[in-house]
């Protein structure tokens, strides 16, 4: 959830014309000739369309590519805590776990959840309560499990180090994740909104990214030059060359086989950034460039490192529920991933506002953002029960990417849903990402987690950031969220209240940067006098108020699949659920006029 194309893309307001499709972007919203130029043309797909199949798959891989560099990124960031950094053929296993989970949460939200063309893949607001309760003192990776050749991958103390370290992950998101449940079937997301603002958020979002400066250093610090190499190819890529199309053949009936530009730097830059140092490694692995002895400076950027786990993975693998044992739960752990969580859920309502600007479809109303927030707790529950480690989340990069290519329609996100589950089942697939060198990987993480800390502050563009109040707060709300976690860390027996649990409970939250950062914005940003317009709250909620769930094209978009409508939601019984669409009121078109509903019967159409 990192990308900061969450507001501002051009077409925050809309005009449906009744006639031609309902989903077509507006020509007077269009802007001088600038980068926003292609979000204002209007669309070649909208929402509800459904293109040939040959485009749904090209479209699907590309957003599966887009989406890979968070999605590989977290088993390898979680395999320093799990003991695993010398266990390619399990990181393997567990990068195939998080797509094959990934793919199904996608397909679970398209076809159930807020119904729009919106990614899901693991989370990084996940990630930080999760480091923290793996640095427990009690959970502290044994000496032995940091030298290569000491460790036996196949003996059984190893396994149940890292698997031990799993289930006690697993149990705690499985429970978080019934949290986020409760609150999407039960329509209290709308209560959590109210009291949550940009200096709320952007102290949280901001140090998810700022808590993980050690894992990207360490990476980057096995080989500086590879690294600043990706770093470098990757700020190319995506901020120098992004508007500068490629010519790749095309062919339709009227021009029949030519040339069409596409934006490949700006759709995949992590992505060729990676896949070029990566080649650069293995050529100088090659020619024996990189030091072959394991006491030299470079040796840990050679790509053998792990060569014999491609040989070794299966072709095919068949991830299931509770593959690692019996889900351990603690209450640290718990607490822990409830901030995580929360904060997860507030950033996809962001995301589902700004998937319907750019896929062409109405406002979500509010029953579609309480079922899609339910699924995504779902997603979780099953990521949990799967043993990813992580959770499930909205993807904002590509909420970005629908804006690029022109095409919103959900059924390229179905296509993206099935190519990630066959992904997850070609064992090939998750260890071939396995062997990009660690300080490629490092150059990577350099933007990617400055990129999340800065999607962090840019939530404060809402406030007023000439009060002192609001530079008070944020500024407080960050130093504590960098210097506590820290100390504590420094300090892991400082904490003893004499009742384990508590200790326990308190180590996790403490350690956890977000949780420390978003708290004290939380209580400072509710209890110190400020205007709601002082506070960014009025902006901040302007997208979330606008409910247009009584028009006919929000049923087009938001209404539930085969016949569940009809069926379910129009008794009497169900109609007031919190994720049930509504009926629709009568609607006067000229000289007609009929009541409709949008719970499956039939309707005037012009």
């Amino acid at each position: 959830d990192m990308a900061p194309e969450k507001e501002s893309n051009g077409l925050d307001n809309y005009t449906f014309a009744l006639e031609g499709r309902f989903c077509d972007l507006p020509d007077t919203e269009k802007e001088p000739a600038s980068s926003t130029d292609e979000y204002s043309n209007k669309l070649a797909y909208c929402v509800t369309d459904v293109p040939p199949w040959y485009l749904c798959i090209i479209l699907g891989i590309q957003h599966c590519l887009t989406a890979f560099g968070g999605i590989i990124a977290i088993p390898l960031i979680l395999s320093q805590g799990l003991c695993l950094q010398h266990d390619g053929l399990t990181q393997s296993h567990l990068i195939s776990t998080i797509f094959l989970v990934s793919g199904v949460c996608t397909l679970l939200q398209v076809v159930f959840g807020i119904r729009l063309p919106i990614l899901q893949g693991g989370t990084f607001t996940l990630l930080a309560p999760s480091m923290a309760l793996l640095s427990m003192p009690e959970w502290t990776c044994p000496a032995w499990t940091q030298n290569a050749s000491l460790v036996n991958t196949s003996s059984t103390d190893f396994i149940e180090v890292w698997q031990s370290r799993m289930r006690a992950l697993q149990g705690s998101i499985i429970v978080g994740s019934l949290f986020q449940v409760l609150v999407g079937f039960s329509g209290l997301i709308g209560l959590f909104m109210r009291f949550i603002g940009p200096l709320t958020i952007a102290p949280t979002i901001s140090l998810i990214g700022l808590s993980l400066f050690d894992s990207a250093g360490s990476s980057a610090g096995n080989h500086w030059g590879i690294s600043a190499m990706t770093t470098a190819l990757i700020i190319l890529f995506s901020q120098y060359l992004r508007h500068i199309p490629v010519p790749f053949p095309a062919y339709n009936k009227d021009k029949r086989l030519h040339t069409s530009p596409v934006y490949v730097f700006q759709i995949l830059p992590v992505l060729l950034g990676i896949t070029l140092s990566w080649t650069i490694c293995y050529i100088l692995t090659v020619y024996n460039v990189l030091p072959a002895e394991p006491d030299k400076y470079g040796y840990l950027a050679r790509t053998d490192l792990k060569g014999d786990v491609m040989s070794q993975a299966p072709w095919l693998v068949f991830p299931y529920p509770g593959q690692w044992g019996r889900p351990t739960v603690s209450l640290a752990g718990v607490i822990g991933i409830l901030a995580g969580v929360i904060s997860s859920m507030i950033e996809s309502v962001g995301d589902y506002h700004a998937c319907a600007r750019l896929s062409g479809a109405p406002p979500p109303p509010k029953h579609a953002i309480n079922r899609g927030i339910g699924i995504e707790g779902i997603g979780c529950l099953l990521a949990g029960a799967w043993g990813t480690g992580n959770g499930t989340t909205s993807y904002s990069e590509n909420v970005g990417a629908l804006g690029i290519t022109k095409v919103g329609s959900r059924m390229v996100i179905v296509a993206s849903g099935v190519l990630m589950v066959v992904m997850g089942i070609f064992g090939k697939v998750g260890a071939i990402f396995t062997t990009i060198p660690s300080p490629v990987i490092g150059g990577m993480f350099m933007v990617m987690f400055g990129v999340i800390s800065a999607a962090g502050v840019s939530n404060l563009q809402y406030a007023d950031m000439n009060s002192s109040r609001n530079i008070f707060i944020f500024g407080f709300s960050m130093f504590t969220g960098l210097v506590i976690p820290n100390w504590i860390l420094k300090n892991p027996k400082a904490i003893s209240t004499g009742v384990a649990e508590l200790d326990q409970v308190l180590q996790v939250l403490l350690t956890t940067s977000m949780f420390v950062g978003g708290f004290f914005g939380f209580i400072l940003d509710n209890t110190v006098p400020g205007s709601k317009h002082e506070r960014g709250i009025l902006a901040w909620n302007k997208a979330h108020e606008d409910d247009s769930s009584n028009t006919l094209e929000s049923g087009k978009v938001y209404s539930l699949p085969f016949g569940i409508n009809s069926h379910l939601c129009s008794s009497s019984s169900f109609r007031y659920i919190p994720f049930c669409p509504p009926t629709i009121p009568a609607y006067h078109f000229g000289d007609f006029s009929k009541t409709s509903s949008i719970t499956g019967s039939s309707v005037w159409t012009l």
